[in-house]
């Protein structure tokens, strides 16, 4: 039976269901806006990159011509991890160069031997910034701190700082290609995905990955998670039967070179 004592309980019920479906409204359009900067950011596609260098040179880096070859670059966020040797012995064993985004926080400081093996074999190694921090949602000297301390890092290990920056998420704006620039990098998104991080099913994750790959593609993946590392074997076999080669996201550009400031996709 209903009384007015319950009438103040429902009004208040009634007003934080408001406040609610309002933030969800909100986070909401936020992840909108931020999906529709990414679909609409200015970037440079790897062939416009090789078309802006000199005519005058004659051929790509390590013997590989991506103005000829259907070329495909393969790259590793968010690592080293404890998945990263095994990934490394499946490349070894394929003769397949990657570029790897690396973690400093918990990953560049807990595997620094991985580190140096990734540049010892011939992979570029590349900043995914210190901590995964949305770089869009910090203040300038935060940026910097998130690339710059990474960078340190890895010059120690393996003697050069990275040159490439992949921003978490993909999320980016016109102060962290500012801050790039006089950082001397340049900033990678990727034009295939899985979307690893949403599941452990390594068939479903090579299949995502065989179904979006062109030519000039940048694959994404995360060799942190369990069901990756597994699938790269038959993402690698399924694309070199399909006549692709694997490159560095650098060979990929080449003869043109990354330009800091710049966004390549």
């Amino acid at each position: 039976m209903y009384s007015r004592d319950m009438s103040f309980p429902i009004k208040k019920m009634k007003k934080s269901w408001a406040w609610l479906c309002a933030a969800a409204v909100l986070v909401a359009a936020a992840a909108l806006l931020a999906f529709q900067q990414y679909m609409h950011m200015d970037t440079t596609s790897p062939s416009d990159a090789r078309a802006q260098a000199t005519s005058t040179t004659k051929a790509g880096l390590g013997g590989v011509d991506c103005r000829k070859a259907k070329c495909v670059a393969l790259t590793f966020d968010a690592g080293p991890s404890e998945h990263s040797a095994r990934l490394l012995d499946i490349l070894k064993e394929e003769k397949v160069p990657a570029t790897f985004f690396l973690l400093g926080k918990r990953h560049i400081e807990k595997y620094p031997e991985l580190v140096e093996r990734m540049a010892d074999e011939g992979h570029e190694v590349a900043n995914h910034t210190w901590d995964h921090k949305r770089l869009t949602e910090l203040e300038p000297d935060e940026i910097r701190e998130e690339i710059e301390r990474p960078n340190k890092e890895i010059e120690r290990i393996i003697g050069r700082r990275p040159t490439l920056m992949r921003p978490p998420q993909g999320r980016t704006n016109d102060t962290v290609h500012d801050i790039c620039r006089e950082l001397g990098m340049s900033e990678v998104l990727w034009s295939v995905t899985a979307k690893d991080y949403t599941t452990n099913d390594s068939e479903l994750i090579e299949q995502r990955v065989l179904d979006q790959t062109e030519r000039d593609g940048i694959i994404l993946l995360h060799d942190l998670y369990d069901g990756t590392v597994p699938a790269v074997p038959g993402i690698i076999d399924t694309l070199k039967e399909r006549g692709f080669v694997f490159v560095t996201v650098p060979q990929l550009l080449a003869p043109g070179k990354a330009e800091p400031g710049t966004v390549y996709r």
